[in-house]
């Protein structure tokens, strides 16, 4: 009689099978919908890492494509990934549902401050003041606070002072994929409601950046 033990079978997981076009675009669409942050490719390829990247491409590419005609949804490309928004033309219609949420709104100031960032960064806060002709130091707490703006580095002049330029937030808040994005200043001002200094017309020149020391910025800054 054999004492030999019997080879254990360790079990091996089969793989999935691919998921149905039409199955897979409803698991993006939760997905993005779900997401509180814009969602990236990546992000969706190790999601979905059972089904190959070109039909989650496939898939997201067609889900686009639905969303070109319905309704009042749509689905944007914000800040390298994707979102589900509403469209533009009724932003006025989705205003009045949440007007009482005043304490999430910008005053006037805070967004001409973001405003001359966005076009001029990077800035720094004396170049802010004197294209406003006021002190913006209070501002610019509140801009850093919201994590529209950050710290990107220091102006190689005497005293070093912060360049700051905007953030990852300050796309998704006005639905941008990239800076280029950004409608032209007369538009922008127009929309939120204030004259735009002349100096926000002229071209911007870049500006000698040296980078941060270490404990300049907090732990947290936002990207």
């Amino acid at each position: 009689m054999s004492d030999e033990n019997p080879v254990e079978e360790i079990p091996v997981d089969e793989p999935q099978p691919r998921m149905e076009q039409s199955q897979l675009k409803a698991v993006i669409e939760a997905l993005v919908f779900a997401s509180p942050d814009p969602l990236t490719p990546r992000m969706l390829y190790r999601l979905l890492n059972d089904e190959p990247k070109e039909d989650v491409l496939a898939a997201l590419t067609a889900l686009q494509a639905d969303y070109v005609d319905r309704g009042g949804l749509h689905m944007a490309e914000v800040a390298g990934g994707f979102q589900i928004t509403t469209r533009p033309e009724y932003h006025e219609w989705v205003r009045r549902l949440f007007h009482e949420r005043s304490s999430n709104k910008l005053s006037a100031a805070s967004l001409e401050t973001l405003s001359v960032i966005a076009y001029k960064q990077p800035v720094t806060a004396a170049e802010i003041g004197e294209i406003r002709s006021v002190n913006t130091s209070g501002v610019l707490s509140t801009l850093l606070e919201r994590h529209l703006i950050k710290i990107v580095g220091r102006k190689n002049v005497i005293g070093r002072p912060f360049l700051y330029g905007t953030t990852k937030e300050f796309l998704i808040r006005f639905g941008l994929n990239d800076l280029n994005d950004l409608p032209k200043i007369e538009e922008m001002a127009q929309q939120l409601g204030f004259d735009p200094p002349p100096v926000l017309m002229e071209r911007s020149v870049p500006e000698e950046m040296l980078p941060l020391d270490e404990g300049d910025v907090p732990d947290d800054q936002p990207e």
